[in-house]
């Protein structure tokens, strides 16, 4: 336990150069101690590709109709838009473990018990980073992240009521032959799209708070201030 309180951000739908700014400097108060609080945002993205630093232009099948963007996250291609839960971390792990392996598995065993609570069994897939349901069949969540002086950016996606159909545009991560899902397809007819939104939310935010040993308080921050 790290004793430490996290500020949550949901900031609702952000256009993702204003959240990859957003995000940026957040990340650098946190590093020049401006920023007195690690810091979640939750989010999510009008439609967009995204390419990781070990993208491969193959792995991009159609862009035609959406933004594409080289950010500098580790990890391959994804796609974000709406009915995707984007969070972006911006924790000093100084704090934690300075170990990036650690923080990955970490992130994924967030949203792994966050999935358990929601009735979604899930789990690692060898070889991978993200989170798969239960046998490796599906990936329903991608994480890629940035580090600059043990502060974090960058994150994590899961798919909650997302319109799959997106990801036929890329190889998802470039992995050949993987078949994404969500939270929705996975639960099948019940909760409306809102309350599936809100349950997500709710218990990712405590399969963070339980993985990361931190509590967790609501901030109304804005992209003009530091926080």
């Amino acid at each position: 336990m790290t004793g430490r309180t996290v500020d949550v951000i949901e900031a609702g739908l952000v256009p993702y150069a204003e959240a990859l700014e957003w995000q940026r400097s957040l990340a650098e108060a946190r590093i020049e101690g401006r920023l007195a609080r690690d810091v979640i945002l939750l989010l999510q993205h009008p439609p967009v590709v995204t390419l990781g630093r070990t993208a491969r232009a193959g792995h991009l099948r159609e862009p035609h109709g959406v933004p594409v963007v080289a950010v500098e996250r580790g990890g391959d291609v994804t796609f974000h838009g709406p009915g995707q839960l984007v969070g972006y971390p911006i924790l000093d792990l100084t704090g934690y473990r300075q170990d990036l392996h650690w923080y990955l598995r970490t992130l994924e065993q967030a949203l792994i018990a966050a999935l358990a609570e929601l009735g979604v069994p899930a789990e690692r897939r060898a070889g991978y980073t993200g989170v798969w349901t239960r046998g490796g069949e599906r990936k329903i969540a991608s994480i890629g992240v940035h580090v600059k002086q043990w502060v974090t950016w960058h994150g994590f996606a899961l798919n909650v009521t997302t319109d799959l159909s997106h990801f036929e545009r890329i190889v998802p991560c470039g992995i050949p032959g993987v078949v994404m899902t969500s939270v929705e397809r996975e639960k099948g007819a019940g909760r409306g799209e809102k309350e599936l939104w809100d349950d997500t939310v709710a218990a990712v935010i405590r399969g963070f708070e339980a993985a990361f040993g931190v509590t967790s308080q609501e901030s109304s921050c804005s992209r003009s201030e530091t926080c």
